[in-house]
């Protein structure tokens, strides 16, 4: 236990050892009162307490966030590390070097007004400034990091408001003849038509599709320029499936023949290439992830219910939806799909052909085939085939 020692002043004073520096110099607290007992009192809470508190507040926020990031990494994705330390490399650099125990709420609303004002780095960006997200973003990892290894400190501060951001998107029908017969149309339609965000699309392969239905069971993200697969996405309301549209299905069948995944270009790569054909053909810049904005645009314009918008999205949040993904779609699903698939195949102006159903069933048995989107497709080629043959015959 530290002994308080008199000062000149009547003060007394007790020393505690509190870290070792790298250079090997060892600091102290000092702890004075006006009694012998209060100063040491004061010195024994803080011995008690050092284990949970010493080496956190003593580190720099960059430190500590390396920290966080160390003691997390096992809960953290890539891409979410790699956010930190990008967040660590371009935000609040005036207190980067800060130790945490030398922070106060003057000085983090300092940052957050100097973060506020700092020039974009995006591509493309009409802001001068990042934007309020990215100031509020950057702030939810400094305030974690204070809340693990500072906590008695107050933190409380005023983020700038966020940008209600109107876009105007092009309609789907011109997007759809912007991309027709492209190498980015099929990525292009999951995403406007089944609602595919880039890492889903990248991570579809062959095996995905089962019975005429295609599931999110991998997504793909760059990490530090390399792709990495994760078998999961990032919430359960992602994993989720969709009936494939035939449009959407022929697509497929003449993409990336004889390699089990679907699409082979990376994200940077289908980016591109919409970003160039939308200034070719005089669009306004969008983001790829606007296509989701897309569809959810038309879902509301043919007033598909919240339920199976969501669903369809993978926006619900809802625990409840965690049972449609493990069972069979029902049938008010199956007509939503239906509504979207017309619309987008009416959109595009694709006359589906009729099946004659006892027929196809016959030859579903005659070749001991299942019922699929893929069966039906190698049906309706079948009929073809054979009645250019009853047209040759004299």
């Amino acid at each position: 236990m530290a002994k308080a020692k008199k000062l000149p002043s009547g003060q007394w004073r007790a020393l505690v050892y509190d870290y070792t520096d790298a250079n090997g110099k060892r600091h102290y607290e000092s702890f004075t009162a006006d009694t012998k007992k209060e100063s040491e009192y004061m010195a024994a809470d803080f011995s008690l307490n050092k284990k949970r508190r010493s080496k956190p507040i003593n580190l720099t926020v960059r430190e500590s966030i390396d920290e966080y990031i160390k003691n997390s990494d096992a809960v953290l994705s890539p891409t979410t590390i790699q956010g930190y330390n990008k967040i660590k490399r371009n935000s609040y650099q005036e207190i980067m070097e800060i130790p945490l125990k030398n922070l106060s709420q003057e000085i983090l609303q300092n940052a957050i007004n100097s973060e506020s004002k700092r020039p974009s780095k995006r591509n493309g960006c009409n802001y001068k400034t990042v934007s309020p997200k990215t100031v509020k973003n950057s702030w939810g990892l400094i305030a974690a990091v204070i809340n693990r290894y500072y906590p008695s400190l107050d933190y409380s501060i005023k983020l700038p408001a966020a940008e209600n951001v109107i876009k105007e998107l092009p309609p789907p029908e011109v997007i759809m003849n912007v991309v027709k017969d492209t190498e980015i149309e099929l990525p292009v339609l999951l995403a406007m038509w089944l609602s595919f965000s880039m890492s889903e699309i990248r991570g579809l392969k062959r095996s995905s599709i089962n019975n005429g239905y295609i599931s999110i069971k991998e997504v793909v993200v760059d990490v530090n320029c390399e792709a990495v697969h994760k078998k999961q996405a990032k919430a359960f309301t992602r994993i989720r499936k969709h009936e494939i549209p035939d449009y959407i299905q022929q697509l497929i069948n003449k993409t990336n023949v004889g390699s089990d995944e679907l699409i082979s270009l990376s994200g940077h790569a289908i980016y591109m290439r919409f970003k160039r054909l939308l200034e070719k053909n005089g669009l306004p810049h969008m983001t790829f992830h606007d296509l989701r904005h897309v569809n959810a645009s038309v879902m509301a314009m043919l007033r598909i219910p919240d339920k199976y918008a969501m669903e369809r999205g993978g926006w619900k949040t809802d625990k409840v939806m965690k049972k449609v993904y493990t069972h069979t779609f029902s049938e008010e699903r199956e007509k939503v799909d239906t509504i979207i698939d017309n619309y987008f195949e009416t959109t595009l102006g694709i006359k589906k052909q009729k099946i004659d159903i006892n027929k196809y069933h016959a030859w579903l048995t005659l070749c001991g085939k299942t019922d699929s989107n893929d069966s039906k497709s190698e049906f309706i080629d079948f009929m073809q085939h054979e009645m250019q043959h009853i047209k040759k015959e004299p």
